[in-house]
């Protein structure tokens, strides 16, 4: 795996790419205008799945949560809670029975599942954007294969704002079932700081706010419930900032229901369903045939400023074509 990393970095364009993608030994780091943006974690025995960490914005300011993988002073005062949860993934609690959410190293529960890198597929940094794509095999821990993975991340260099487009597809190779579950699929865990409120543990200001795209603010009003996009923003050090989630319309169940919670957590889901209006007649459930594929596309926009100086309506627009 290293060999593959390091030949794929000879392919990286020349020193003047404003978006700088540079394979190593079990990461990708995302360098944009000079600057890091993030890191790809893909392999080694903490990495049960893939994520980026940490996520920053323009300034440089990072918005994602840095415990477990880093500890921080800012984070001495949270409650360490929930450590799967790690900068942005993408995943699901019930994937033929299988957790690929609730997975970390640490835990003990055999129903967990696996993601393993089969390969890295294309590495590009480029004066605009770069991109990573990549092959993923999801297994359980006997490593019996239930999906593949194909994924591609393209990264923007932009003035004010750092965007990420994800676009994955997920190909069944025996017959695979995501269950209706509240816990999936794009997720990210942020800065403490940023939180609507606190945990059992936490002791620092809260300045976070949630707001969709139908106007529903607070985890309240807006957990479970659909929209085209959905913003949590708070502010760090007197900076306001923001991550806006923007639903691709072409997904399957668009608009898709949103997992966002004031301690942080900030996920889309498409296979909740029953779990979110406690109906239980509903089923959110998806079933894929061998061979069969699904395709998801998200797009991540870290913003300065809250929802309405950043005009996320206008950036959903742009994206869907609307």
């Amino acid at each position: 795996m290293k060999t593959a990393l390091f030949l794929l970095a000879l392919a990286a364009l020349p020193c003047a790419a404003q978006v700088k993608i540079a394979p190593g030994p079990e990461k990708i780091a995302v360098d944009i205008h000079g600057q890091p943006f993030t890191v790809f974690y893909v392999a080694g025995p903490e990495v049960m799945k893939p994520y980026l960490h940490p996520l920053r914005a323009a300034s440089g300011t990072y918005v994602t949560r840095m415990w477990p993988m880093e500890n921080v002073a800012e984070e001495a005062a949270t409650g360490k809670d929930h450590p799967h949860q790690r900068g942005l993934w993408f995943a699901h609690e019930s994937v033929n029975k299988l957790d690929f959410w609730n997975n970390d190293a640490s835990y003990t529960t055999p129903s967990r599942g696996r993601m393993t890198l089969k390969k890295l597929d294309r590495i590009e940094s480029g004066t605009s954007r770069g991109s990573i794509a990549a092959t993923f095999d999801w297994t359980d821990l006997a490593g019996a294969l239930q999906l593949t993975e194909s994924r591609v991340m393209t990264f923007y260099d932009e003035p004010q704002t750092r965007t990420i487009d994800l676009d994955i597809t997920l190909t069944a190779v025996k017959p695979v079932v995501f269950g209706d579950s509240k816990d999936g699929v794009l997720g990210i865990r942020l800065r403490p700081v940023l939180q609507e409120s606190a945990q059992r543990g936490d002791n620092f200001p809260l300045t976070g706010h949630i707001l969709n795209a139908d106007g529903q603010t607070t985890e309240k009003e807006a957990w479970g419930k659909p929209s085209n996009w959905c913003d949590y923003w708070g502010e760090i050090g007197g900076e306001k900032v923001g991550i806006a989630i923007l639903d691709h319309p072409d997904n399957p169940r668009h608009p898709v229901r949103w997992h966002v919670r004031g301690y942080g957590l900030f996920a889309a889901n498409p296979f909740g369903l029953a779990a979110f209006t406690n109906d239980k007649s509903q089923d959110g459930s998806m079933t894929l045939a061998a061979g069969q594929s699904v395709r998801f596309r998200y797009r991540v926009v870290i913003h300065p400023g809250d929802a309405k100086s950043a005009d996320v309506d206008a950036l959903w627009k742009r994206y869907s074509g609307k």
